[in-house]
């Protein structure tokens, strides 16, 4: 066997194998051999049929699986020889399959690129920190306060923060679409749950039935519905005002807080949001990592696999919503919008593993059980936690892996450069 490699666009690469005349004779040979043993035909004798009269009858069935035999063996051992790690299955040419000549195909293929991981460089990540002021607090308690309030009736016009419950129908051109009605429906106006001016429609409106005007983004998720202009009919049946909930023991113990006072419940406030920034901090800080090794480290990803990362993503925001991937409409969360995020983590995930080469990483049994160890203090019943990991391996796979990727980020903050970056709490949203 010899083989051929040519370069084609990016990653895509061609090889050209050729398999000697002699090979296909053997197997061609071997096959008919087996099949004379077995053969019985009008007029022989089983095991006496002639080789002239099975390959007639057998020879064309004979040859496509004689060639499959040799394209499945040569090819690991061609890619072997020019040291390929392809990243999707070949798509195989026949060249030459004529009987009396080498037998020669070409298989076209995208491979793993080559990576020499950078790791110094003058581009710096961001550390992060961020700050919480007195007002983040107020603010905080003053979302809880409204999400453990109550919604009580009113007997006036709707405005901007009340409670809706509708029934909706909407059209467009005169044609119903999907997902374009619902039933006691509740709304809170200003949430900008709704698609543009529709909740800004249904303010200053009391008990009624009316039509209002609203119009989907040119962005919107579903492409047969995005910048046209819709009608709804609506049924205005309740208005509702939000009476936040009171600072008192009611509140504590739904929070779960072992607490007696104003003072105290704002002190535990304060420390949660500060665990939680904590959080917020390494997550930023090792997000800005990933991007200062994309910056530093340029190279090209397999499209085949980009492509699978992005139907996965896909696939995982369609069971957000309850659909199947088989059973949803192409236009919705369509594919494209995908791609970029795609591509890198995919890139990102090829360097990872050939960043854990070059520092030469690895997961301890000790520092699995010490992972472990710190997530089961999140729970009540820590003991409980860990006998039930103890039958979970996939999650303690993933685990390993999440002790991994830390490792991994403590290495690279000893080698590439930091500049500190402070931000609001209220900067959270926009990250």
């Amino acid at each position: 066997m010899s083989s051929k490699l040519k370069k084609l666009k990016d990653l895509e690469r061609i090889l050209t194998v050729t398999i000697p005349l002699e090979d296909y004779k053997d197997k061609f040979q071997s096959k008919i051999n087996n099949i004379k043993g077995q053969a019985k035909l009008d007029g022989f004798r089983k095991g006496k049929v002639p080789n002239e009269v099975l390959e007639q009858k057998y020879g064309a069935s004979i040859h496509a699986d004689v060639v499959n035999d040799l394209i499945q063996a040569s090819y690991p051992e061609a890619l072997k020889e020019n040291n390929l790690r392809p990243a999707s299955p070949p798509t195989v040419k026949l060249e030459s399959e004529d009987p009396s000549k080498p037998l020669v195909y070409s298989a076209t293929f995208e491979i793993f690129p080559d990576i020499k991981p950078k790791v110094s460089s003058w581009t710096k990540y961001e550390t992060f920190s961020i700050n919480i002021s007195d007002e983040d607090v107020n603010l905080a308690i003053e979302d809880i306060c409204k999400r453990y309030g109550e919604w009580n009736d009113v007997d006036r016009e709707s405005a901007k923060d009340d409670q809706v419950i509708i029934d909706f129908k909407g059209s467009i051109n005169g044609e119903e679409f999907e997902g374009n009605s619902a039933a006691d429906f509740k709304l809170v106006l200003g949430s900008n749950s709704m698609i543009p001016g529709f909740e800004d429609e249904l303010i200053g409106k009391s008990k009624s039935e009316f039509k209002i005007n609203a119009k989907f983004p040119g962005d919107y998720f579903k492409k047969d519905l995005a910048g046209n202009d819709a009608i709804f009919e609506i049924n205005l049946k309740t208005v509702q005002e939000l009476t936040p909930a009171k600072i008192d023991k009611e509140l504590f113990t739904k929070l779960e807080m072992d607490i007696e006072d104003e003072t105290k419940f704002k002190a535990e406030i304060l420390t949660r949001m500060e665990k939680e920034v904590k959080t917020q901090e390494k997550d930023l800080t090792k997000e800005s990592i990933y991007e200062t090794l994309l910056k530093i480290n340029s190279f090209s990803a397999p499209k085949v696999t980009i492509k699978e990362q992005a139907e996965m993503m896909r696939k995982d925001s369609l069971m957000r919503i309850g659909q199947q991937e088989n059973d949803a409409a192409d236009d919705l969360f369509p594919l494209d919008t995908f791609m970029e995020n795609a591509e890198k983590r995919v890139k990102l995930d090829l360097l990872f593993a050939e960043l854990i080469k070059h520092y030469a990483l690895a997961v301890t049994q000790e520092d699995l059980d010490n992972f472990i160890e710190e997530e089961s203090k999140k729970y009540k019943d820590a003991s409980q936690f860990k006998q039930w990991i103890e039958n979970q391996p996939q999650q303690v796979e993933q685990f390993r892996m999440i002790v991994l990727e830390q490792k991994l980020v403590d290495n690279l903050k000893n080698d590439l450069k930091s500049k500190d970056k402070v931000i609001e709490f209220s900067e959270l949203a926009n990250k």
